[in-house]
């Protein structure tokens, strides 16, 4: 019983330190970044608005401010993230065996890259697509006047979204290979999958049609690769 005390608090204080690992990589990245979140900043207006010529408007004192802390923020997720995962994955390993720590070392290793390919394919196709149908919207009488922060949170929000929602297929791949769901039983419920990723769809992006397509569509795609991929150990 002690043995398993002393596991269990052994355990625990990897898992502190593994936390305490993470989090001062944060810090120490959210400096510079904080600094260079200006420049980062008009970067993204760039390629978020485009050539569509429509101007970004900030209605408060305090508003970019607020605005370039949580470009900072996502920016250290995004260039921490494999560090995080390589800390994840020393966390892990010793519990596995030899044929699963080449598994979840390359699982890791993929769901972060996934995860930055998922915020890069918001930024450069589904933002700019989001921007131009909303601006489609503008006559002579009724102007677009876009407030910056209400912009930038939106793509923000769905970058991060975007990335989480990008790692279905290693889920999907994950839970088959390892025998906790059964490849035909998924296959199967393919219709039940898709209202699942369009309830939540509806759930996470803003109240727009536009923008629930828009994640519903690549995300079912991606289960699909996903069921695919692990189809070789039903």
């Amino acid at each position: 019983m002690e043995d398993k005390d002393e596991n269990l608090i052994s355990h625990l204080e990897d898992l502190r330190s593994v936390l305490i690992k993470c989090l001062i990589a944060l810090g120490i990245g959210f400096i510079p970044l904080f600094f260079a979140s200006p420049y980062i900043t008009d970067m993204l207006i760039k390629i978020v608005i485009g050539n569509t010529g429509i101007p970004l408007n900030y209605f408060s004192p305090m508003e970019v401010f607020m605005l370039q802390i949580k470009i900072a923020a996502l920016s250290d997720l995004l260039i921490c993230c494999p560090y995080i995962a390589g800390q994840v994955w020393l966390f892990v390993m010793p519990a596995l065996y030899e044929n699963e720590r080449r598994f979840v070392r390359s699982l890791s290793l993929i769901s972060a890259t996934v995860f930055v390919l998922g915020v890069l394919f918001c930024l450069f196709f589904i933002s700019p697509l989001i921007i131009k149908f909303g601006a489609g919207f503008a006559t002579s009488d009724i102007k677009a006047v876009f407030g910056i922060s209400n912009v930038m949170s939106l793509v923000l929000m769905l970058s991060v979204i975007f990335g989480v929602m990008f790692q279905f297929p290693l889920i999907t791949h994950f839970l088959i290979r390892m025998h906790i769901i059964s490849y035909n039983g998924v296959k199967n419920k393919r219709p039940y999958v898709l209202i699942t990723v369009l309830i939540i769809s509806g759930l996470v992006t803003p109240p727009d049609i536009v923008s629930q397509i828009m994640l519903t569509v690549p995300t079912y795609l991606l289960f699909e690769l996903g069921l695919l991929s692990a189809k070789k150990y039903k």
